[in-house]
Parts: C-alpha cells; structure tokens; sequence
C-alpha cells in the first residue's frame, strides 16, 4: 500500500481514542489503522486560541532548567551538553537485542502552562549527536483535573543507525492519554479533559569513558486543541509569490531499500524534507551518500528515508524525526506545529520560508492531483496571482511533474479539516492543519517576525 493511500496520524489517533473506549488498545501502524473512526466532538468558540508552540532555545532557557550532570552553553547557538555523567544505564534495543552501558545525563525543563489546555501535544527538538551518543525525550504533564501524567517517552533519537535504532515507544497510556508514535493524546476529549502544562525532559547518552556528547539546539512542543470541522472558511488571498524549491519525486525510488517503509513509494515525508532542506543549501557529500546504489537518481532521497526511519512505527513519516534530520544539517532548525489558515502560510511564503504540509482528501477533493489520500505530505513554495496554492508534490511520477498548483478553496480545506468523509462514505479524520517549518539557524529580521506571526519563536 502506498503512503498516499494510507490513513493519515489524526485518523490514527481517532482510531485510537475509539479502542480506547471501546476494548483493547490498537497498534500505531497507520497500515492497520481503522479508518471508519470518528475524532471526539471538541468544544470551541470563535476567537479562542487552538494552538500553541512553546520552546526552549537561548542560554537562559537552558540555564533555567534542572540539570543533573549536564550545563548550558552559550554562544553563536546556545544549547544544553554533558558535562559530568549522573551514572551510567543498560539500553537493550528493542530492535536489535543489542544491549549496552551508557552514561547519562538529564535536563528537565521548568514547567509551562499551555496557552490552549490541550488535547494533542507534540514534541520537536533539534540536537547534535555525534556517533556514540544518543538522547530521549520526554514528556509530563497535569491534566485540567489536577491529576498527572507519566513521564511519557516522546522519542529515542540518534542522527545515524549504528549505536541505537531510532525509535518511538508503544503501548503508553494511563487511562487518561495515550502516546500515539509521536503524539501524546487524550483518550476521550468529549469528556472536557485537556492537558494544562507540562515538562519536557532530555536524557543524553555517551559511550562510556569518552568526552563525547549531545548538544541540544532547540526543544519545544505545540499544544493544539481543534475543533472538529468538515469545511473551514475560506480565506482572501493576500500574496503571489513563488519560491525556487528544488522537485523530487517519491515514486521514482520505487522498490529502491524496502526495509525503509516499503521504499519510495511511502517516502512523501522524507521526500519533503529535503526539498526544503536544500532550498536552504543543505547538501550531502559524496562520502554520505556511498551506501546508496550508485545507479539511483537522487540519492539524497534515499538518505533522507533512511535517516527519517523510525524502527517502531516501520516508517518514515514520524514528524519529530524529519524536524530533527532537518536539524542534522548545518545551521538549520526544524519544527512541528500547527497553522491556522492559508494566511499564516502567505505569511512565510512573503518572507522566504517554504512549509511541508500534511492533508488526505478524496480523489475529486483536489482538483489536478490524479490521486486519493488517507495522509501525505507536501511542501508548499508560494500562490499565484489567483491566490492558488503551488505545492511540490512527491506523489508525482518524475522530478519534473512534482510542481502542482492547487485550486485554494480545495486546498485549504483539506488541509486544515478535521473530518470528512472517506470513499465509502464513512466520517473519518482530517489532519487540523499539521506543518513542518525548516528554516536557518540565525533568522533574517523578516524571517523571524514571520515565524513569530505564526508562533514559532
């Protein structure tokens, strides 16, 4: 099955909240996932705040949380290192039974009180972690009854494959929330239950005896509660602009390292992280790209795939870990949010900054797509002087195809609906708007004025 017939994380997750009530929990594989789940009603008003990014990213961030064996770094990119281990730990990768002894260190943030008591919250983070070190992230949080969470694992996260398989965890949940591959999300938000704060933890893991460490960048999640809507109001179009975003197809690299989600044809997320990538002049070497079969157009691609992969969910498409490869690149950052409109989109386009989207749609949804979707991924480079949308699309048969212009009413409800109806005519889940932002370390003055517009400091 192909990534664009697949069913998108947010239906995941509805399936997931159905189980939940209704009988034993289901698997985070979207390949399996039910398609016929409804996401619970959410209470909502206009004019009330449905998403919020938060991060932690300058020397005093870093300073302000609780270290145990690691310190705050300043300078050009302030971040949190090792400084001297808390102790040492056995890991056995549950991937390869390959059981070590790390030293480790933590940083835990101060708490932060969501600006939307939340009912879906997801983690990013951007790091350094050279060959021999790994880290994990965590989450926990108070809920709107005055109970707590665990400490819920958002992420175990390496830059390469061969210390540590780069993994989410499964099977999380306290009757209340769940983690859903890279999502932490309550089971029944018709109940009124949300997420009000939080803390986010850091535990970063060295070989022993060695100097080496993580340096973390950047931490942050976004906190969204969206209201459940099958149409959202058209906005004005209020830019023509479009950005010189290098085109690669997913489906040229069909068949190609199957290991890695069944090759090209699932790849859209990877696919879409290095146009953006290297629109922003993020190349590989020769020497990064020797593993791949020389005889393959575009290898980048296949890198991206396999250094996406996380060996849990068996693909590519965990958002988390495409912010986080984006990251790996350097002087970039990568985040995961939340747009609210084509507005906000309009806003980064003026100032130079391209997004990856995430939407699934019926065939005749989408005017010129050729194609149905459950969830994919595609990026964003500007509009015409229509107001439509211009995307590459990797769900294109060639490099060349992969530039689509979209009619902006189809686009911009697809994007940021939460239900619709499926080719059977089933109520399933939209995906409320999702986006990945990769942009420079160092921000322009306009480039950051935009990103704050759209909440991402």
């Amino acid at each position: 099955m192909s990534r664009a017939e697949q069913p998108s994380r947010r239906t995941v997750l509805a399936a997931a909240v159905a189980a939940a009530v209704a009988g034993p929990a289901v698997t985070a594989d979207v390949a399996h996932a039910e398609e016929s789940a409804v996401a619970p009603t959410l209470p909502h008003s206009e004019g009330t705040p449905t998403v919020g990014y938060h991060s932690w990213t300058s020397y005093r961030d870093w300073h302000a949380g609780t270290e145990q064996g690691t310190r705050a770094v300043a300078g050009a990119r302030p971040g949190v290192v090792i400084a001297a281990p808390a102790g040492t730990t056995d890991y056995t990768d549950p991937h390869t039974g390959k059981a070590a002894t790390w030293e480790y260190a933590t940083w835990t943030s101060p708490v932060h009180r969501l600006r939307v008591p939340a009912t879906e919250v997801i983690a990013s983070w951007n790091v350094h972690t050279p060959a021999g070190t790994w880290l994990q992230v965590e989450l926990h949080g108070t809920y709107s009854d005055g109970t707590e969470t665990p400490w819920y694992v958002m992420g175990r996260w390496a830059a390469g494959d061969q210390d540590i398989k780069r993994t989410s965890v499964d099977d999380q949940k306290d009757g209340k929330s769940a983690i859903w591959t890279d999502t932490f999300a309550i089971d029944d938000a018709s109940t009124g239950l949300r997420l009000v704060s939080y803390r986010l933890r850091l535990t970063l893991y060295r070989k022993p005896g060695t100097k080496l460490t993580p340096t973390v960048w950047r931490l942050g999640a976004m906190g969204s509660d969206i209201p459940d809507r099958f149409t959202v109001p058209a906005s004005t179009p209020g830019l023509a602009r479009e950005l010189i975003v290098p085109r690669y197809s997913q489906e040229i690299h069909k068949g190609q390292y199957p290991e890695y989600d069944n090759g090209g044809e699932a790849w859209c997320s990877p696919t879409s992280s290095q146009m953006i990538i290297e629109y922003w002049g993020g190349r590989l070497t020769r020497e990064q790209l020797a593993w791949v079969d020389p005889s393959y157009a575009d290898p980048q691609v296949d890198h991206a795939a396999r250094f996406t992969y996380d060996y849990q969910y068996q693909g590519c498409g965990n958002w988390p870990f495409n912010a986080a490869y984006a990251a790996t690149y350097k002087d970039l950052q990568g985040v995961v949010t939340r747009l609210r409109s084509l507005t906000d989109l309009e806003t980064l386009i003026a100032a130079g900054i391209p997004a990856i989207t995430s939407q699934s749609f019926l065939k005749e949804e989408l005017t010129g797509a050729g194609y149905g979707t459950s969830g994919h991924l595609m990026t964003v480079i500007g509009f015409t002087a229509d107001g439509d949308v211009i995307a590459n699309d990797p769900f294109s048969p060639s490099d060349e195809a992969v530039r689509r212009v979209y009619k902006r009413r189809e686009w911009e409800n697809i994007w940021l609906r939460t239900k619709r109806y499926n080719a059977s005519g089933k109520v399933v889940s939209g995906t409320g708007g999702v986006c990945y932002l990769y942009f420079p370390a160092r921000p322009t003055p306009r480039q950051r004025k935009a990103l704050a517009t759209v909440g991402v400091r």
